[in-house]
């Protein structure tokens, strides 16, 4: 009754009452914050990393430049085949994250999962995927199927299910059901109403996490090189392990070139597919428009059905603009993949001739050992956790004022929060492992240059999310209090951090964990951490040991997983 008289005055129903949240978990969760605030400052001064740190790796970097200078690039012949056979590998490894994440999502998501329990599991894989690092996958499958691209396509692409299967879940849940439950009703089955009713509404959100995954997996490529995967990463561990640093610097920047352009055009696809504009568009699209003008037949809104010139009813969509584009982007599509199967030179006779041996290669891993190292691998252990909590204090340090002054509302011009956005971006392009053996270099080996080098590689996703969060804050509570005669950074504080608080406190913890995860790996170049202990374990043929720590990673990034999410649903 007061709904209906709401819609015919025009009016809106006032939002629901939030529940108070329990005094004792909001209590519980700021102590738990702070005891987290206080073991980053404890890992921070533990580590070393002081003044004395930056100086030494100053006064060591003229020396650095001067064994690194003239940069010595490969042939152009050898640069474009390494550059191919990368992009080959990322991108298959991308499309098969999304070729299983999908399946998963839709068994995960609440609205499309079929039992309780597909969704329970569905859910507690993407997280375990999500939890392993994909270089000690990668050391799994090397042993299971041998050197080539195998190995890297699978670590990368089932590490990617943890990341695309929870997104794609979550756009599921946030989809509009409307047409999904007009086809039930029709008496649909479930595969047309997915194929229907969620899938086309799903495919922007799909594409657009398919690219941001490739980012991020192009960048893991350059980590993997250290393991076997063929490619820059593999040519740029050979110049380093070797001293070569003309050559690998020069490999290091070629990756970051490839970074940086990768992401803009990623980045400008994204937005054109999350945010399309209705107005004419510019470039190769908008030259498809005006060439549809002349000679491609729109279709008319109409309840009639339409008629072909031999009388017949279609039932297919007309050739519009709109089709010939989704026709010729599927068609690409396809022949990047067909291209990047190709030139990842992934053997078929190989790999199912690897499957028949499945049981005795992980054989070799089980029963879990400590080899007789246990204390030194928790001792590691701890260290990764330091790292990760100092990189992260290092991060928020650094990142808040970036992102506060990258955020359009907050900066004081638009030239201002445009300089930052794109010190965010080329600092986002810079794989942590390249600044991190540049960091070891000047400064020597241990936990340090790591943890400087993951807090600095920390700004640029936790500066993006930052400024993403303040300029989705109210304006309306901003002009509220600016109106009270209040200063600038009196706004800022009194209205747009608090505002933002919610989203921040996330972020930072979404930050600790891929920290965590991160460090782990920075341990194969002497970054310090489980990572060492990891590789040789590996190189020595102790798979056992090899298993323990995987599965003490896992215990850490599960254990934070947990806090991270009660955290979050207690401050949101």
């Amino acid at each position: 009754m007061t709904s209906a008289l709401l819609e015919q005055t025009g009016q809106t129903a006032p939002p629901p009452p939030r529940r108070p949240r329990p005094r004792a978990s909001t209590t519980a969760a700021a102590a738990v914050l702070l005891a987290l605030l206080a073991a980053g400052i404890w890992s921070f001064v533990d580590l070393g990393i002081d003044v004395a740190a930056f100086v030494t790796g100053a006064e060591n970097a003229a020396s650095f430049i001067a064994r690194m200078v003239p940069l010595d690039f490969p042939p152009l012949g050898e640069t474009i085949s390494l550059m191919a056979q990368t992009l080959s590998i990322v991108t298959v490894a991308t499309v098969l994250s999304v070729v299983l994440g999908l399946p998963l999502a839709l068994a995960a998501a609440s609205t499309t999962a079929t039992h309780r329990w597909s969704r329970w599991s569905s859910r507690s894989f993407i997280v375990v995927m999500r939890a392993i690092p994909d270089l000690v996958m990668a050391v799994v499958f090397f042993r299971w199927f041998g050197l080539g691209a195998v190995p890297g396509i699978l670590a990368m692409g089932l590490h990617s299910i943890g990341m695309v299967g929870k997104l794609y879940a979550d756009a599921i849940e946030d989809l509009d059901h409307g047409p999904m439950e007009a086809l039930r009703t029709a008496g649909a089955s479930r595969r047309q109403q997915i194929v229907s009713g969620i899938l086309p509404l799903l495919l922007p959100q799909l594409t657009a996490t398919a690219l941001h995954r490739f980012d991020i997996n192009l960048r893991a490529s350059v980590v993997l090189g250290y393991v076997g995967v063929g490619g820059l990463g593999m040519a740029l561990a050979e110049a380093l392990n070797t001293m070569d640093y003309q050559r690998g610097m020069a490999l290091a920047f070629i990756v970051l070139v490839m970074c940086m352009v990768v992401e803009m055009i990623s980045g400008a696809a994204r937005r054109s597919l999350l945010g399309r504009s209705p107005e004419r568009r510019r470039g190769l699209l908008g030259l498809m428009d005006r060439m549809a003008d002349g000679w491609v037949t729109r279709p008319v809104a109409t309840h009639e059905p339409q008629h072909l010139s031999s009388g017949r009813i279609r039932t297919a969509p007309p050739w519009d603009a709109e089709r010939i584009r989704r026709t010729a982007a599927v068609a690409v599509t396809a022949l990047i993949i067909a291209l990047a199967v190709l030139g990842s030179e992934i053997d078929p006779g190989s790999l199912v001739g690897s499957l028949a041996h499945i049981g005795d290669t992980l054989g070799l891993f089980w029963p879990p050992s400590a080899a007789g190292s246990w204390d030194d691998l928790v001792q590691a252990m701890l260290m990764t956790i330091q790292i990760g909590l100092a990189a992260t204090l290092i991060g928020v340090v650094i990142a808040v004022p970036i992102g506060a002054l990258a955020a359009r509302n907050v900066a004081p011009n638009a030239v201002i929060a445009n300089i930052f956005r794109s010190l965010i971006v080329v600092v986002r392009a810079f794989p942590e492992l390249i600044l991190a053996i540049i960091l070891i270099v000047m400064m020597g080996l241990g936990p340090v240059p790591g943890a400087i080098a993951l807090g600095v590689g920390s700004v640029g996703l936790l500066g993006k999310l930052v400024a993403d969060s303040i300029e989705e804050t109210d304006i309306r509570v901003q002009d509220a209090v600016h109106a009270t005669g209040a200063s600038r950074m009196q706004v800022h504080m009194a209205a747009t951090v608090r505002q933002a608080l919610p989203a921040l406190v996330a972020h930072v913890l979404y930050q600790l964990d891929v920290n965590i995860r991160s460090a782990t790996l920075l341990g194969i170049v002497g970054a310090g951490g489980i990572g060492y202990y990891l590789l040789n374990a590996n190189r020595v043929q102790q798979f056992q040991t090899v298993t323990l720590i995987l599965l003490m990673i896992l215990a850490v990034v599960l254990a934070l997983e947990i806090v991270s999410a009660w955290i979050r649903r207690v401050v949101a």
